[in-house]
């Protein structure tokens, strides 16, 4: 049977006298190495229900129960204890609940039913739901459960207690009281309930763990670098009897600490289990050996890891592309002319490509690109951003305020955030509007005149309403779309909303809304550079853009080939022929909010190396000069992690400077400082991480002005260093000729320097092009310049700030 394998995997499959640990490292064949363990272990003559396989999905154990069958012939793998740790764990409780104090039809409860009841508990102790959030309250209690502290161990931890403190909620610890009281008496668990019970029931009573620790002869374990304090412990109770465990994954791919996954039970596996053998998959099966090596090198920096030296036998391939843009515009777009590059020369499909991103808000700028160059994409795991909740509420804001007759726009946004205006108050008010043949907004703008019968605190809270919209309304004319945008925003109550919760989905969500900021921004800023577009630019141009951009989503078919859009997290377990990796930027990726803790700091290193295993044939990684960032253009350094990759397997398209691709990045990036990111001084890189601790403090809630936390809109700035020691001089070495060699026709001077025709000119947003045609004097003066990457765009040279290179 086992013939198929290699030697290392063969090996692993083979040893079953003992526990044992399989370092797998990616593309090694780890599932493979699984179900032929397991269809061996059938073949030694051990009965399928004395194998317990746990797994964190239930795809991955149908998959290996479908390998399983396929191997061992028949249908024994029907009958092996197999899922994930939360159903099987909940069958064993469904037998034993009496033990702990539950019958044997207890509920489940998902996040919605848990969440519900937190909040009915903060209302009945009369605690603001606007600092006890429920997402937050429930994430606590979670983590908690998780490390397997109970509610009492809960309020009697003094750091816990301080943390709470700190945070303005020092009664978390009666919330998760009552709430486990409440689920007891309600005969319920949730999903954390289903691994802590299982722990207490077997350590607090014997005679059922050694029922089913002698049951369980044999024990694997899937992705043991993903389990949490609680599963490690569950884990080790039921191996007792017999000792023989299989620990299968790889250190080197741990990314979810977030989620209490704790990279200590793999590093110390062989210390929590005696005698354990290790076994080490290095053979790549995926990727080419560049990339392989590419990783490699990046994941040596790391100091805690279990040592593995993983290679590959395929092609030798190409050198990883590093893609250094003047900004986000142009890093989407150079991407976009890369796939359309490659697709060209090897004849691939769109479905080939994946775009990988540290956070879900970057997908905006590639979603924009993509949709402009006609490519069809898709984002994995999540919706696209103009679909994402809180993007499509300031949306409707915003059309309200363009449109005040717009019916669901203002249904949307009446009571959101919440203003006491409920159900019964919206079916009066759309009961007057039919009534009286007039639109919603009229009643409310004229309720007694409209028939409308609502009680006096009512009609102040409506009326409240009205006066916020109309004095938006007011200024529609006369304010650019990013300052009433902005406005809209924070006086509506949006922001305060989503910053009074500090969860990693939380701040995902805040990540958006700055995105979307900097989309309005950049909508605002880049307009009025155009020649065409001498007005001021407002939140109905903004409208008219983004109700183009999901209409086309809206018309996509789903049976066509797409480019993939996701995070890297949810890359992990995929693997994709090209990968683009984006946004490798200091404050970006590693996140700032990593850079208090080697331990995260880590973590952010292997989430990259996760990222550049995905790919098969060819990884290409991309950082951007500047990028508008809390209302403002920020201007950062390529990521410190650019700097661990093997220089000798790098090449460096540097499109900041004009000297194109180079086989080293030391003429992009400067001396190298062993502490400091790529040509960064060990000066400005000790401001930015203070500067990034600020930002670390400020997320987690330290800070707020008028109510509105200081890390939203422009009240947010983090320094991002110097900037041309990170990127050279633009004007440096500039080897890049134009094509237009013509005596200049035309010519003026501007501070930016004297700007002719034929000139190699630099754009901040749109990067290097040569200006082909002068027209105008004084305040019409326009300039069409072809940008290397971004097409033919005329400008106004008031606004344009063009810069002469040659």
């Amino acid at each position: 049977m086992t013939h198929e394998l290699n030697d290392s995997q063969r090996a692993a499959v083979e040893y079953c006298d003992g526990p044992s640990l399989v370092i797998a490292g990616a593309g090694s064949g780890k599932t493979r190495v699984l179900t032929y363990k397991v269809a061996y272990l059938l073949e030694k003559g051990i009965m399928p229900w004395n194998i317990l396989a746990l797994t964190f999905t239930n795809k991955a154990a149908n998959e290996m129960r479908q390998r399983i069958n396929a191997i061992a012939g028949d249908n024994r793998a029907q009958y092996i204890r197999m899922g994930t740790f939360h159903s099987v764990f909940s069958r064993i409780l469904r037998v034993e609940a009496e033990r702990i104090g539950y019958s044997q039809n207890f509920t489940i409860y998902d996040d919605a039913d848990q969440k519900s009841l937190i909040k009915a508990i903060i209302k009945e102790l009369g605690l603001n739901d606007k600092v006890y959030k429920p997402s937050t309250v429930a994430s606590r209690i979670n983590m908690a459960k998780n490390n397997i502290i109970t509610p009492d161990d809960y309020a009697n931890d003094r750091a816990i207690m301080t943390r709470d403190f700190e945070t303005h909620m020092p009664d978390v610890a009666k919330v998760y009281k009552a709430y486990s009281e409440r689920c007891r008496m309600a005969n319920a668990m949730d999903f954390d309930d289903l691994l802590t019970n299982t722990y207490l029931l077997l350590q607090e009573n014997p005679d059922v763990l050694e029922k089913y620790a002698t049951a369980f002869e044999y024990i694997l374990v899937d992705e043991y670098q993903d389990t949490n304090a609680v599963q490690q412990k569950i884990v080790a109770l039921l191996a007792s009897r017999h000792n023989r465990i299989c620990a299968v994954g790889d250190d080197a791919q741990s990314i979810y600490a977030f989620r209490g996954a704790n990279i200590d039970n793999m590093l110390g596996f062989e210390t929590a289990f005696k005698g354990t053998k290790v076994f080490k998959l290095e053979q790549n099966y995926r990727s080419t050996k560049r990339i392989v090596a590419a990783a490699n090198s990046l994941i040596r920096h790391n100091m805690r890891q279990i040592k593995k030296d993983v290679f590959s036998e395929n092609d030798e391939g190409e050198k990883l592309l590093l893609n250094m843009a003047y900004s986000d515009k142009e890093e989407a777009s150079i991407v976009c002319s890369e796939i359309k590059r490659t697709m060209k020369k090897q004849g691939c499909d769109y479905n080939e490509f994946a775009i990988l991103y540290r956070t879900n808000a970057q997908s905006r700028s590639f979603e924009e690109a993509l949709r402009k160059s006609s490519m069809p994409y898709k984002i994995y795991g999540g919706l696209s951003f103009y679909q994402r909740k809180e993007i499509k509420d300031v949306i409707a804001y915003f059309r309200l305020v363009a449109n005040p007759d717009d019916e669901e726009a203002l249904k949307r946004v009446i009571n959101y955030p919440a203003r006491g205006i409920g159900n019964t108050t919206m079916q009066k008010i759309t009961a007057a509007a039919a009534t009286a043949g007039t639109s919603l907004w009229s009643v409310i703008n004229a309720p007694q005149h409209s028939g409308l019968n609502l009680g006096a605190a009512t009609l102040k809270k409506t009326e409240a309403f009205r006066q916020l919209i109309a004095s938006f309304i007011e200024r529609i004319q006369t304010d650019d779309a990013y300052s009433l945008g902005y406005d809209i925003i924070k006086e509506s109550g949006i922001a305060a909303e989503l910053y009074a919760d500090k969860e990693p989905e939380s701040i995902a969500r805040q990540e958006n809304l700055e995105e979307f900021l900097n989309s309005l921004q950049d909508f605002v800023e880049s307009r009025k550079d155009d020649a065409e577009q001498q007005r001021n630019i407002l939140i109905t141009d903004f409208l008219q853009e983004v109700s183009l951009l999901t209409d086309l989503e809206s018309s996509e078919d789903d049976t066509q080939k797409k480019v993939n859009l996701m995070t890297i997290h949810s890359a992990k377990g995929l693997e994709f022929p090209h990968v683009f990796i984006v946004g490798l930027e200091e404050n970006i990726f590693p996140s700032p909010m990593a850079l208090n803790s080697q331990r995260e700091l880590e973590e952010e290193r292997r989430l990259l190396y996760v990222a550049i295993t995905r790919a098969e044939k060819s990884c290409t990684l991309s950082c951007a000069r500047n990028r508008y960032r809390y209302g403002k253009m920020e201007f950062d350094t390529p990521s410190r992690f650019i700097r661990d990759i093997d220089r000798s397997l790098l090449l460096v398209n540097d499109m900041t400077n004009g000297t194109g691709f180079t086989s080293s990045p030391a003429s992009s990036y400067g001396a190298k400082s062993p502490s400091a990111p790529y040509g960064e001084s060990r000066s400005a890189f000790f401001g930015r991480r203070q500067a990034a601790n600020t930002y670390s403090k400020r997320e987690n809630g330290s800070s707020t002005t008028n109510g509105v936390p200081n890390s939203f809109g422009k009240y947010k700035r983090i320094s991002s260093g110097n900037v041309t020691s990170a990127y050279g001089s633009p004007y440096a070495n500039t080897s890049q000729t134009t094509q237009n060699t013509a005596p200049a026709l035309s010519q003026v001077t501007t501070p930016g320097g004297e700007l002719r025709e034929g000139a190699l000119v630099e754009h901040s947003r749109f990067g290097l092009g040569t200006i082909e045609r002068i027209e105008g004097t004084g305040e019409n003066c326009k300039a069409t310049v072809r940008f290397n990457n971004l097409g033919t765009k005329q400008l106004l040279v008031k606004f344009a700030r063009l810069k002469v290179v040659k």
